[in-house]
């Protein structure tokens, strides 16, 4: 192993396109969705999850733009330096490193509470042990073998969820003996609408948090052939994905279920929703067949997580944020070191689970929670500005190999949805008779660890907001900057490269 080995583009469309989707089919909507019916009611749900809908299409469309046009694994990191502030590119790079790190931590305590379902009396450090192997070794193969195992990962999710789509719909139109229930379950209390506005808050932020994920296609767009053409395929798509998956899913488990019963109150796998509209066919293994499937969107999770923090600390370590050896890889592509010190921090963070009744661990994972929404945030920054960069420049719009729809207003409501949802975190602890100061502190505490990132660093190093006018575009079309994408010289040596395409790939 050299450090002049780089990075392979082995993710090819068909891997992208799950990519992108399995990205957002995690547990919110197998076990959370159920929580925010019974907050909001059937209409303020839906509501809730087509506005999160809506502005992850946006956030999607312009990452896609920026992604499509400039591919780098730096993504978030690259974007906000060259169009934003570099201060705010390094506070966006370490917060995406550490939410995944820490996310990798909770995926390993949560495989080992599922486990238990069909293994109550086995020690839980066994299936610690073997999600933790496992996430490392699939990330240690190959970008390919990430790319794999994310696929078959999200087709189980996928499957599932069309499946209970099919057969969701047979119920509420009488099928297998099932009442036609047709709207009843909408008018119980006389409204779709239940609560105030709060409720219809709650749900929005379960709907928030359950759509997290979907931006790792930008971290992937770094090793992904051709992306000029793969990213704006996959970004197509994602709108229609939310829409059936998720607005769907929810509309027929509200016409299914009472909003009313206690059952969708809980977080426990045997009363998840799918599992009770499972049950209403009469299949007697319906909690076994939603808690492999929960268990699938936790490997995925897992396994995402530790490929995205890996790329993100090798990029840092590529702008010499972190010592240079973190930026070496091995001849297969895989930034070994990085994916080292991210396995000893996940590690790390998922033994303080186990001491000092979690005080730590908890600590350290609700510092986490809000980094997904503080990168959807900077990329509706980025790419706000990355457009005004553009035109300013007189570019041309038509030479974008894909071209996000409704800017300026896009992102601008994308970012002012943002906004709300990591102001609404913890609603609660302002709306009593006084204010839950401790459970603002545990709950924001990841907004200020951000800030202090990004002043102290525009501190240290005196930076600037980047003047438009004279914006980098270096890493357009594979990247005359990002070289760490392409393949390696000796890949083409030889090898008779005559068409046209062939010497374009080398």
């Amino acid at each position: 192993m050299t450090k002049e080995y780089k990075l392979h583009r082995k993710l090819n469309a068909r891997l992208i396109n799950m990519i992108a989707i399995g990205g957002s089919i995690g547990t919110g909507i197998f076990v959370a969705s159920g929580n925010a019916i019974h907050t909001a009611g059937p209409g303020g749900t839906m509501l809730a999850y087509l506005i999160i809908g809506l502005m992850v299409y946006f956030l999607m469309t312009s990452l896609g733009e920026m992604a499509a046009f400039m591919p780098t694994t730096g993504s978030f990191y690259l974007y906000a330096n060259n169009f934003v502030d570099p201060a705010f590119g390094y506070a966006l790079g370490w917060n995406y490193w550490y939410n995944w790190a820490l996310t990798v931590a909770s995926e390993i305590s949560a495989a080992s509470l599922v486990m238990q379902f069909w293994f109550p009396h086995t020690a839980p450090f066994i299936w610690n042990a073997l999600a933790f192997s496992l996430f490392v070794g699939l990330n240690a193969l190959s970008a390919r073998g990430f790319g794999e195992a994310e696929y078959w990962f999200s087709f189980i999710k996928v499957s599932t969820i069309v499946i209970f789509i099919c057969t969701g719909t047979l119920l509420i139109f009488g099928f297998f003996g099932h009442e036609h229930t047709g709207f009843k379950n909408w008018m119980i209390g006389g409204s779709p609408f239940q609560g105030n506005w709060t409720a219809v808050l709650g749900a929005i932020m379960i709907a928030g948090f359950s759509f997290q994920g979907t931006e790792l296609i930008g971290i992937a767009a770094g090793e992904c052939k051709d992306p000029g053409e793969n990213i704006p395929k996959a970004i197509k798509q994602v709108f229609w994905r939310i829409l059936l998956f998720f607005v769907l899913s929810i509309f027929i488990i509200s016409l299914l279920v009472p909003y009313t019963s206690p059952e969708l109150a809980s977080s426990d796998v045997e009363m998840s929703p799918f599992t009770l509209v499972f049950k209403e066919m009469g299949i007697p293994f319906a909690a076994s067949l939603i808690n492999a499937v929960i268990l699938t969107a936790i490997l995925s999770a897992g396994n995402s997580g530790m490929y995205a923090s890996t790329r993100m600390l090798w990029y840092l370590a590529k702008k010499k944020h972190v010592p240079e050896i973190f930026a070496r890889v091995t001849a297969r592509g895989i930034p070994i070191y990085a994916l080292g010190a991210t396995t000893l921090v996940c590690l790390l963070a998922f033994l303080s689970s186990l001491f000092g009744n979690g005080t730590v661990y908890f600590w350290l994972l609700n510092a986490s929670s809000l980094c997904g929404f503080i990168a959807w945030l900077g990329i509706a920054i980025s790419h706000y500005r990355f457009r005004k960069a553009y035109l300013l420049q007189g570019r041309d719009l038509k030479k974008l190999p894909y071209v996000a729809k409704g800017y300026p207003y896009a992102p601008l409501l994308a970012f002012f949805l943002c906004v709300l949802i990591i102001a609404g975190q913890n609603y609660q602890a302002f709306i009593g008779k006084q204010i839950d100061w401790q459970g603002v502190l545990i709950s924001y505490i990841g907004l200020p660890l951000f800030i202090l990132l990004w002043l102290g660093y525009k501190w240290v190093h005196k930076t600037k907001i980047v003047d438009l006018q004279h914006a980098s575009f270096k890493s357009e079309r594979l990247g005359e900057e990002d070289e760490e994408v392409l393949p390696q010289p000796s890949f083409c040596e030889g090898q008779g490269a005559r068409s046209d395409k062939r010497r374009h790939e080398c």
